[in-house]
């Protein structure tokens, strides 16, 4: 005999099956998300996936089978740092330190340094300075075999290095990469980031020339320092940011603007009191005055300023302040009219003193007739 399950049994097993399917289509949709999801960081930080980090390098060549490891500190990247091994320099805002600096100096394996600084350049290679930046056309122009390889590059702005007097320097692309021998260290700098970071990497040969740079040697040791290191209040100066050529261009400028202050600077003397050369009577203001609100025809205005001028008064006398409230005013005016016997109609006073402006010139003369009359009879109270 064979049993059967009920439809309402099985239309609940169907919905069981349902919800676990969504839950689990979720759940991996959250894990994807997260997995794939950008990862903010620094300048060159090889666990970041913005447009300033370096994680897209640092993947590809632990897929070519480099083993990249990251240092942290300057010590952990002297200690890891070794025969047959390249010491990566990712110039930062937190690698300013002469004692970080000094400390990468004495590292052993040969050096790549990223957009150094004028101080990271004087540390770790003394013997190149900044040079004039003439053309930057992207082609290698140089024997240098990553250079060859990689082809033409782009970059979207850079430092230009030569080196000293006596130094034999492999010059490419302009100057934005060079490489010279300090004696048994291979010493290569390149003047910008762009062509490992994460935006730019896939920009012509840039992924072509951070490989062939980067992965020249089967170790490579990354120090681009995320986070500040030792003493945080060393002596760093702003002139630490200005190229040794421009420090004369620098002071020529300071020099001038002081020669320049000294030319245009007026010594003040003292003050001195002056007669005015006409005295003008106070009717003619007024009638001139008066001439600019008609031929403008601003009786708005006019008005307003009679208007003000009698309260200015007025208020001193009724013993109210400046501030003091239309209703309040109209209150203290018409009881002294009341006193005095004139006329102390409320809402006469309130046209009066704060009412619509005149709409023609002959009612903005029975205002003024009518201001003054409540002035001089508060005034004779």
């Amino acid at each position: 005999m064979t049993a059967t399950v009920p439809a309402t049994l099985r239309r609940g097993r169907t919905w069981r099956w349902v919800a676990l399917g969504i839950v689990l289509i979720v759940l991996l949709a959250a894990i994807t998300t997260w997995l794939t999801a950008p990862r903010d960081g620094g300048l060159l930080d090889p666990d970041a996936t913005g447009p300033d980090g370096a994680h897209a390098l640092v993947a590809l060549l632990r897929d070519q089978g480099v083993d990249v490891e990251v240092a942290s500190t300057a010590s952990e990247a002297a200690r890891l740092s070794g025969p047959n091994t390249l010491l990566l320099v990712g110039q930062t805002y937190n690698l300013w330190e002469e004692d970080l600096l000094t400390t990468l100096a004495d590292a052993s394996g040969d050096l790549l340094l990223i957009n150094p600084s004028a101080r990271t350049r004087e540390a770790l290679a003394p013997k190149l300075e900044y040079a004039p930046q003439t053309s930057l056309t992207g082609e290698p122009d140089c024997d240098l075999r990553e250079a060859q390889q990689a082809g033409t590059v782009w970059f979207s702005s850079t430092y230009a290095f030569e080196g000293d007097d006596g130094v034999e320097v492999t010059s490419c692309y302009g100057g934005a990469l060079v490489r010279y021998r300090d004696g048994g260290r291979t010493v290569t700098a390149v003047g910008t980031t762009d062509f490992v970071t994460n935006s730019t990497l896939l920009r012509e040969g840039n992924a072509a020339l951070a490989m062939n740079l980067a992965g020249s040697h089967p170790r490579l040791i990354w120090y681009a320092p995320q986070e500040m290191e030792g003493d945080h209040t060393g002596s760093a100066h702003i002139t630490d940011l200005i190229p040794d050529r421009f420090n004369w261009i620098v002071l020529q400028l300071c020099l001038a603007v002081l020669l320049v202050a000294l030319w245009q600077g007026r010594r003040l003397g003292p003050l001195v009191s002056e007669r005015l050369p006409v005295v003008v009577r106070a009717s003619e203001t007024v009638e001139g005055r008066g001439r600019l609100y008609r031929s403008h025809r601003a009786r708005d205005q006019a008005a307003a300023a009679l208007r003000t001028a009698t309260l200015q008064r007025l208020l001193p006398r009724l013993g109210l302040a400046a501030n003091a409230d239309p209703s309040a005013v109209v209150a203290a005016v018409t009881q002294n009219l009341a006193q005095r016997g004139g006329d102390s109609d409320p809402l006469s006073v309130q046209h009066t003193l704060f009412g619509p402006a005149p709409a023609t010139d002959d009612d903005l003369v029975h205002l003024a007739h009518a201001l003054d009359d409540i002035e001089r009879q508060v005034a004779h109270s």
